[in-house]
C-alpha cells in the first residue's frame, strides 16, 4: 500500500458491503460505507441467519419449471408471480427456465461451492471477535410424507458425488431422539452437520461496531445518485445532497442493483425475489439445530431472542406490502412440525428482496465501462452464507492479488 492510503467507497450496506468493508480495511484502505437506508436493514438483517455449504444446487434444476407451473395454480403457495408487463422479468425468466437441465445446474453449483466453502472457513476466526450467536450445529431437512422423504435421497446422492456435501439420513425414531422439538408425525430428515447459523441482527450490530472501531465511516440515509466519470475514472459521486469521493468504488447494492442501471451504465439481470419471516417465542420445547421443511416451504431458526420463521419467493418487483396471509403462512406451515404449540404472539414481522440472478451466481468484478468500478451483488438467497468470501475476493480483485478463488465466473460480462 502507498504510504497515503488509497480511499474506497461501498454503495450498499448490507452483508455484502460490510464484509467487503472488513477486507478492504485489513488491507489498508480508508474506508466508507454508503446507504440509501439503514446500515444493514435489508435482506442481511432479518433472514433465517443460515450459513450453508450444503446449499450448493442453484433453484434452476431440472423439474422446477413443472414444480413452478404447480405452485401458480395452487392458492397460497410459498412460490408467486405476480403478473404484469415487465420485460426484464420475462426475460430472466426465460434464461432461468432454459437453465433447467442438469449440465447447467451442475456449472451453477460448481461456481457457488468456492464461495460457500472460503466463507465456511471464513466465519470461525470472525464469529471469535464479533458477537453474533455464531453455532455450527448443522440443518435440519425435515419430511412428513414418506415418500417425498425417500424420493430426496437422490438430491442427497448427487450432493455427495458432486461436492462432497452428503446428509446423514435420520429415519423417524432416530429423528425424534436426535431432535425433540419435531412432532411424531415427521418421516424423517437429512442432516448436513457442516452446515452453522447465527443472528444476522446481532452479527451486523457487532460488526459495525468493530469496523467504526477501526476507522470505517458510515454513512446512512443517503442515496446515490450517480458517479461523475473522467476517461473511464469514477472520480466521485453524488451521494444524497453532497459529493463524496474516493480512489475505488464497489457497488453492492443487491437487489436494488436493477435500479442504478443508468446511473452505473449497466443493466445487471437480477429481479427481486421478496421474502418474509418473522420472530415467535421460542417454545418450551424448542428446536436445538435449525430446520428447513420443503413440503410447506419454512425455515426455522432458534435463537436466543426467539425462534424465526422464513421463506416464500414472490416475483412481484419492489412491492412493499406485508400481508398478513403470508405471515400467518409461515407460523402455520411450520407448527405441522414442531411438538409444542407456537405463541400467538410474534415480533420482527419483515419482508425483503432477496437479489435473485437467472443462473443463481453472484456477480464480482470490475464494472464494464470503469478502471474504478466494482461490482459485488446478485448473491439470491445466500448473502449471508457467501459473505465473508465475497469480502476477500473484492479486496484480492482491487489491490491485484491473485484471488484465492476463480473470479472468472462471477464476472458480469457473462450477462
Amino acid at each position: 500500500m502507498p504510504a497515503e492510503p488509497r480511499r474506497v467507497a461501498i454503495v450498499g450496506g448490507g452483508v455484502i458491503g460490510i464484509a467487503c468493508a472488513h477486507f478492504l480495511g485489513e488491507a489498508g484502505y480508508r474506508v466508507t460505507v454508503v446507504d440509501r437506508g439503514r446500515i444493514g436493514a435489508g435482506c442481511s438483517e432479518r433472514n433465517c441467519g443460515l450459513v450453508c455449504p450444503s446449499h450448493v444446487l442453484p433453484l434452476a434444476e431440472p423439474g422446477a419449471i413443472r414444480a413452478a407451473i404447480q405452485a401458480l395454480l395452487t392458492p397460497g403457495a410459498a412460490f408467486r408471480i405476480r403478473p404484469r408487463v415487465d420485460l426484464a422479468l420475462w426475460r430472466w425468466l426465460w434464461r432461468f427456465a432454459r437453465r433447467c437441465n442438469r449440465r447447467d445446474q451442475l456449472a451453477s453449483g460448481h461456481a457457488i461451492q468456492p464461495l460457500l466453502a472460503s466463507s465456511m472457513e471464513l466465519y470461525p476466526a470472525l464469529a471469535r471477535e464479533l458477537d453474533c450467536e455464531w453455532q455450527k450445529s448443522g440443518l435440519l431437512f425435515v419430511y412428513r410424507r414418506r415418500d417425498l422423504f425417500d424420493a430426496y435421497a437422490a438430491a442427497d446422492a448427487l450432493l455427495a458425488a458432486e461436492f462432497g456435501e452428503g446428509a446423514r439420513r435420520l429415519d423417524a425414531p432416530e429423528l425424534r431422539a436426535f431432535e425433540p422439538s419435531l412432532d411424531d408425525s415427521v418421516a424423517g430428515a437429512w442432516y448436513y452437520e457442516h452446515d452453522a447459523h447465527l443472528s444476522p441482527e446481532r452479527l451486523l450490530a457487532s460488526w459495525r461496531a468493530r469496523l467504526e472501531a477501526r476507522g470505517v465511516r458510515f454513512v446512512e440515509n443517503r442515496a446515490f445518485a450517480g458517479f461523475d466519470v473522467a476517461s473511464g475514472t469514477a472520480r466521485s459521486a453524488r451521494v444524497g445532497d453532497e459529493s463524496l469521493r474516493a480512489d475505488v468504488w464497489v457497488v453492492a447494492t443487491g437487489a436494488w442493483t436493477p435500479r442504478l442501471a443508468a446511473l452505473i451504465g449497466r443493466r445487471i439481470p437480477i429481479e427481486p425475489g421478496k421474502g418474509y419471516s418473522l420472530l415467535v417465542p421460542r417454545p418450551a420445547v424448542c428446536p436445538r439445530v435449525p430446520m428447513i421443511f420443503p413440503e410447506h416451504r419454512v425455515a426455522v431458526t432458534p435463537l436466543e431472542s426467539g425462534l424465526r420463521l422464513g421463506s416464500i419467493m414472490e416475483f412481484a418487483g419492489y412491492d412493499e406490502s406485508l400481508p398478513e396471509s403470508r405471515l400467518r403462512q409461515l407460523r402455520d406451515g411450520a407448527a405441522h412440525y414442531l411438538r409444542e404449540p407456537l405463541a400467538d404472539a410474534r415480533s420482527a414481522e419483515w419482508f425483503g428482496w432477496r437479489p435473485m440472478t437467472w443462473d443463481s451466481t453472484p456477480v464480482i468484478g470490475r464494472c464494464p465501462g470503469y478502471e474504478n468500478v466494482w461490482l459485488a451483488t446478485g448473491h439470491n438467497m445466500l448473502g449471508l452464507s457467501m459473505a465473508p468470501a465475497t469480502g476477500r475476493l473484492v479486496t484480492e480483485l482491487v489491490a491485484g492479488i491473485e484471488p484465492h478463488v476463480n473470479a472468472e465466473r462471477y464476472r458480469a460480462e457473462r450477462f
